[in-house]
């Protein structure tokens, strides 16, 4: 290791300078987030599930003006244009498709083929079995602490279950924030850490400074898991919001759900029956109701009101629990630099056997 560097299995298979993610956030993970992460030498993931094609395309294009560093591409593997959007990071000579569901078998391999390193994001062993079978050139393991989307097994479990698992380097995602934690998951065998909340709370995220204070204010307890919001498990903040989603009835919940669902229609640029595909993609193995797929249609307007317009009263705040112990809004700059400081630093005081 040198005095600027940490080099893993990830940072040489991605060729990024430092073992850090910035994960892929609806609303959050734009342009201006992914390029300031790239060019601090972390792996910058724009987040492609609130973008319609033309829009990706352009996200992309933006990105590569901005910086030269490789950065990486966050795609629903259930989406019904999936395909098309492989094709354009493809196209785009992107250097990482990252996978917030498992992608099958013919994505990873179409995208291996071109080049591009494939990285899903699982949230338990036998999901990691499957893509590193399936050709997955690393995995994103997140834990319970994790924000949006969550599981219920703790990433101290859950990542050295992973890492013994596969033979593929594994990044450990949720409660990650500082270089203690990356120290810690590099003991556990980890490459390198994820970090969402972290770098949504730096002066490079466009998340509003309103809504910026809201998560700086909240403690640890502030951090709760609903599943009012789509019928799923997923951790954000508490708020009047989420306490009255959680006390309305399934009539009330049903008709507000049509109605953002027909708002992120607009914005996806999907047809309505592209979202019925992807609603019966969501329901396949899952026991989830009609209204819940409509309630996870909703999910992406309950954001983009907090994320985009700083309607906290409106809109949901994923959140990982970290967010009880953030107290700033570094530059993605400094955020890395902080980080890869306190791991080196940590590294130097452990005890050397002998």
């Amino acid at each position: 290791m040198s005095d600027a560097t940490l080099e893993t299995a990830f940072t040489k298979l991605v060729g990024v300078r430092h073992p850090l993610v910035q994960t892929g956030m609806g609303w959050v993970a734009g342009p201006r987030l992914v390029s300031a992460s790239a060019n601090a030498g972390a792996l910058g993931i724009l987040a492609s599930a609130t973008m319609s094609l033309d829009r990706l395309r352009s996200a992309v294009r933006e990105v590569k003006s901005r910086t030269d560093e490789p950065f990486g591409v966050n795609l629903r593997a259930d989406a019904g244009d999936a395909r098309d959007r492989v094709r354009l990071i493809i196209d785009e000579g992107v250097r990482v498709a990252s996978f917030a569901l498992a992608p099958s078998r013919d994505l990873i391999a179409e995208l291996k083929d071109a080049g591009v390193v494939v990285i899903p994001s699982i949230g338990a062993r036998r999901h990691a079995e499957k893509v590193a079978a399936w050709g997955a050139d690393a995995v994103i393991v997140q834990g319970g602490e994790g924000g949006g989307h969550t599981g219920d097994v703790a990433t101290t479990v859950l990542l050295p279950q992973v890492v013994d698992a596969v033979d593929i380097p594994v990044i450990g995602a949720g409660g990650f924030h500082d270089g203690r934690g990356l120290v810690a998951a590099l003991a556990y065998g980890a490459a390198g850490v994820a970090m969402g909340t972290r770098f949504l709370l730096t002066s490079d995220s466009t998340v509003p400074d309103t809504v910026k204070a809201r998560y700086l204010a909240a403690t640890v307890k502030d951090v709760t898991v609903t599943t009012a919001v789509d019928g799923l498990p997923h951790r954000m903040l508490r708020t009047d919001l989420v306490d009255s989603l959680e006390r309305a009835g399934r009539t009330r919940a049903l008709v507000q759900a049509v109605r953002r669902a027909a708002g992120f229609r607009k914005l996806s640029g999907l047809s309505w029956p592209q979202m019925v595909r992807d609603g019966l993609v969501m329901k396949h193995g899952k026991e989830l109701s009609w209204s819940q797929v409509l309630l996870a249609a909703n999910t992406p307007m309950l954001l983009k009101a907090s994320m985009v317009e700083g309607r906290t009263d409106l809109g949901v705040m994923a959140s990982g629990q970290v967010a009880g112990v953030i107290e700033d809004l570094p530059s993605c700059e400094e955020l890395v630099a902080r980080v890869m400081s306190e791991a080196r630093h940590v590294l130097g005081t452990l005890p050397t056997p002998g």
